[in-house]
Parts: structure tokens; C-alpha cells; sequence
């Protein structure tokens, strides 16, 4: 198979079938998820100030108050905000990966500069970099850490460098390279159902989830 070929191939079936494991994964863990049912709060409601879903959901996404935690570990902290937020950027607001999304789904909205792609990128990768060293180099993240939290790592890293790279056309020939991306971005959809990655879908709802139980009992967290 020449390159062409393998280009053909990932645009095509290869993308087929990665968007169907990907759409089945998703329904399939999010019915697992939601038919477990939870038995009814027979507790009389507690409600205090700040104890919600709606607040929870907010005060989740950021670093505790009053605790140091931001001083205490800042890159787990703002290296996490920043590739988090240079994922979405990157993902969402470069104008080819609008148009794949407008062909699939047909939806399209503004994009942003390639410029400045290109750096939310290179910032992206070295948020990435610094949140994995950090994971080695402390001795307690370390020990949490198994083959699933580097495995996840290198299937979202891949895709941001082998993109980068294609547009930047770096060691192999563009044709190549976008070949790569595209089968490195199809390998990321195939396993986010079936990992940790999944959080994507389960993040904001378990915390409001969270947020209304508490907030029922007049905790707020």
C-alpha cells in the first residue's frame, strides 16, 4: 500500500469505522451508566446556601479555595488548564477539523487563524510534556499512576504532534504525515469510550449529579 493508498483508506473506511466504534462505545457506556438507577432520597431536604448541582459543577472546575492547592502542586493545576484548553482550541477552532465536523455532522461555526493554531498546539504539546514529568518525577503520582494514565497520554499527545507536524510538514512527506494524524486521531476515538478519557462525556454530569445529592443533605462540595 503507497501512501496514497493509506491515505484513501484512513479517510475513508478507516474513519468509517473508527466514528462507528467511537458512536457505539459512547451510547453503549452511557446507557451502562444510566440504567444503574439510584434508590430515592426518603430524607427531608436540607438546602443551604451554595449546595447545588449548578454550584458544584462551577466550584469543581476550580482549584479548592483557601487550601494552597494551586501553590501545592501547580502543574497538576494550571499545566491541566492549559492543554485542556489548548485541546479545545485546537480540536474545535482549526478551520479543516470544522470542516470534517461540518461534513459528518452538518454543523460548521467560525475557526481561528492557522497562526494561532499553530501555537495553541506547540503549547498544548509542552502542557502535556510538563504534566507527564511531573507525573514520573513525583514519587506519590507515580505510584497511582498505571498503564492506562500513560497509554491515554500518548493516544491524546499523538494526534496534537502528528497534526502539528503535518502542517508544518516535518520528517515525512505531508501526505504521509496527514495519513498518520488522521489514523492516530481514529485510534484516540476508538479507545476514549473504553478508558479513562471517557470523562469527557461523564465530567460535567457527575458533578452535578454529586452537587444535587450533597446539596439535597445541605453539603455543599
Amino acid at each position: 500500500m503507497n501512501e496514497m493508498q493509506f491515505l484513501t483508506w484512513v479517510r475513508g473506511p478507516g474513519l468509517d469505522i473508527a466514528v462507528s466504534i467511537f458512536l457505539l462505545g459512547v451510547i453503549w457506556r452511557l446507557l451502562e451508566i444510566y440504567s444503574l438507577g439510584r434508590k430515592k432520597d426518603l430524607a427531608a431536604p436540607r438546602q443551604a446556601a451554595g449546595a447545588s448541582g449548578f454550584h458544584t459543577v462551577f466550584r469543581r472546575s476550580m482549584p479548592p479555595a483557601g487550601m494552597g492547592m494551586v501553590k501545592k502542586s501547580p502543574v497538576s493545576y494550571i499545566g491541566g488548564y492549559i492543554f485542556h484548553i489548548g485541546l479545545f482550541f485546537v480540536v474545535f477552532l482549526f478551520a479543516p477539523h470544522i470542516k470534517l465536523i461540518n461534513s459528518l455532522i452538518g454543523v460548521s461555526w467560525p475557526g481561528l487563524p492557522s497562526q494561532f493554531i499553530d501555537l495553541m498546539a506547540v503549547v498544548t504539546m509542552a502542557a502535556m510534556v510538563v504534566v507527564l514529568a511531573d507525573r514520573i518525577n513525583r514519587p506519590v503520582k507515580r505510584y497511582l499512576s498505571n498503564f492506562e494514565d500513560y497509554f491515554t497520554w500518548g493516544v491524546t499527545f499523538l494526534p496534537v504532534l502528528t497534526g502539528w507536524m503535518a502542517v508544518q510538514h516535518l520528517l515525512l512527506p505531508y501526505t504521509t504525515m496527514l495519513a498518520l494524524h488522521i489514523l492516530s486521531v481514529e485510534i484516540l476515538l476508538v479507545v476514549l469510550p473504553f478508558t479513562k478519557l471517557f470523562h469527557a462525556f461523564t465530567l460535567w454530569g457527575s458533578r452535578w449529579y454529586n452537587g444535587q445529592v450533597n446539596g439535597h443533605k445541605g453539603v455543599a462540595v
